[in-house]
């Protein structure tokens, strides 16, 4: 029960003009130019230097772990996975993960605790780009642990995904203090635009180490997992926008491939088809937390490795596998639903050209692809990649910066530290492709980038 790496922030352009990579920058293995030379940026909420960013981009800071929530409590830092829930004119409501493995209390109002000791969960943030203001902050799911990823639904929701697998019943000591949780644990649960989650598992879902979800346009929600090995899963709901009637369960199989984790070329294709889970809910199993996995794998389904991020264009997934690899530096995958078929779309060839790829977001306009990095390098960056030309269409979009002597928040004079190693988590992108909202996970907080996102 510990966190694990994450890497999160990917970027697809096909605009190959507005992006140039040099000979020399190619053979070192090092992101490509991009928009520019990023440089130190001053964040116009705190006027501090948090972010280096290309010229001609801008930020703006809110929601920090430590300040108060509306509806009773503070925000809780390990801020992750993030989504835009609903949007008025200039003012976003999004849903932010806090990926928490702690058994103190929640947070929020008690009726959205799911199992009232944890402290996981999802805290909903109203923010008003105009202005450059955040409205409002308030408590919406709790009683949760390890809330990692998710995603939107085209309902206008948020998909909060656990990343661990516990049962009923489960005991032990955290930090010198007993705990016993009084409910399983390893599922996924829905959180609405306005007001709190139900806090009602959707066990249909499965019962594994999520990451991240996102439903189709038909309807099916594709599902990654992040745990070694890994399995990629769909759920073919039995009512359309209604996840908690249930519906099937399945774990992608790649024909002649059952094992994708190592020993492939990028650019290989693969057919697949999909094998049934008979007991979503039977996490535990026969074999520690890996009963979901084990009943797909003994069916022929594929492993794959740590499965992160997950992301959906025009008929193409997006997802990532963040030690995946003959490097063990991580792998884009691309699944096109339409064919049932696979592809591995890029390798890092070591940590030096791209590393511990995790969460990752489209640009809605232009097709760019941000990437986020959770890795043991000491500085995390957000990373763009365009289509054409593999890893040469890598390249450095942001990198964080922060680093705190203490008082120079305002709000939260005691934070300090060299945060610089803090992954990034939770981008996506504004409908009309000016604004990428970001996480940085740790003391936890958001950002609002703006910029010439259309090259």
């Amino acid at each position: 029960m510990h966190r694990r790496p994450l890497l999160q922030a990917l970027a697809l352009s096909p605009l190959a003009a507005a992006f140039t990579t040099s000979a020399q920058t190619r053979q070192q293995g090092r992101p490509a130019a991009g928009y520019g030379p990023l440089r130190p940026v001053a964040d116009e909420a705190t006027g501090l230097p948090l972010l280096m960013l290309p010229e001609g981009f801008s930020y703006r800071s809110f929601g920090w772990a430590g300040e108060a929530l509306a509806n009773g409590g503070v925000v809780p830092g390990a801020a992750d996975g993030m989504g835009i829930v609903k949007a008025e004119g200039e003012t976003f409501t999004l849903v932010r993960n806090h990926e928490i493995l702690g058994v103190g209390g929640g947070f929020g109002p008690a009726a959205s605790h799911y199992d009232a000791g944890c402290d996981g969960g999802t805290v909903t943030l109203r923010y008003d780009r105009a202005a450059g203001k955040l409205l409002e902050m308030r408590g919406s799911l709790s009683g949760t642990l390890v809330n990692c990823a998710g995603g939107t639904t085209p309902w206008g929701s948020w998909l909060t995904c656990e990343e661990i697998v516990t049962p009923a019943g489960h005991s032990g000591q955290h930090r010198g203090k007993p705990f016993k949780l009084e409910k399983p644990h390893g599922f996924v649960f829905e959180v609405p635009a306005d007001g709190a989650s139900n806090a009602q598992a959707l066990t249909a879902l499965g019962q594994f180490k999520h990451e991240a979800a996102l439903v189709d346009t038909d309807g099916t929600v594709y599902l990654t997992e992040d745990a070694q090995p890994a399995g990629f899963y769909r759920l073919l709901p039995a009512k359309k926008g209604n996840l908690a009637a249930g519906g099937r369960l399945q774990m992608l199989r790649a024909r002649k491939a059952s094992d994708l984790r190592t020993g492939l070329k990028p650019g290989q294709q693969f057919d697949v088809d999909w094998v049934d889970i008979a007991r979503p809910a039977d996490g535990v199993g026969d074999n520690g937390n890996n009963g979901v996995l084990n009943q797909g794998r003994a069916q022929g389904g594929s492993l794959f490795t740590r499965l992160e991020g997950l992301f959906a264009g025009r008929d193409e997934i997006f997802f990532t596998s963040t030690d995946g690899g003959d490097a063990k530096a991580g792998q884009v995958w691309r699944f096109v639903p339409s064919q049932q078929r696979l592809e591995l779309f890029i390798e890092s060839p070591g940590a030096s050209a791209f590393d511990y790829p995790d969460n990752l977001c489209l640009h809605p306009r232009t097709g760019l692809i941000v990437v986020c990095e959770d890795s043991k390098q000491p500085v995390q960056r957000l990373y763009g990649l365009r289509r054409e030309g593999g890893l040469d269409g890598l390249f450095e979009l942001a990198r964080n910066n922060m680093q705190l002597a203490g008082g120079e928040l305002e709000k939260l004079p005691q934070l300090k530290g060299d945060f610089r190693g803090a992954e990034w988590a939770g981008t996506c992108f504004s409908a009309d492709g000016k604004t990428l909202f970001a996480n940085v996970y740790r003391p936890g907080f958001t950002v609002a980038i703006s910029g010439p996102f259309a090259g």
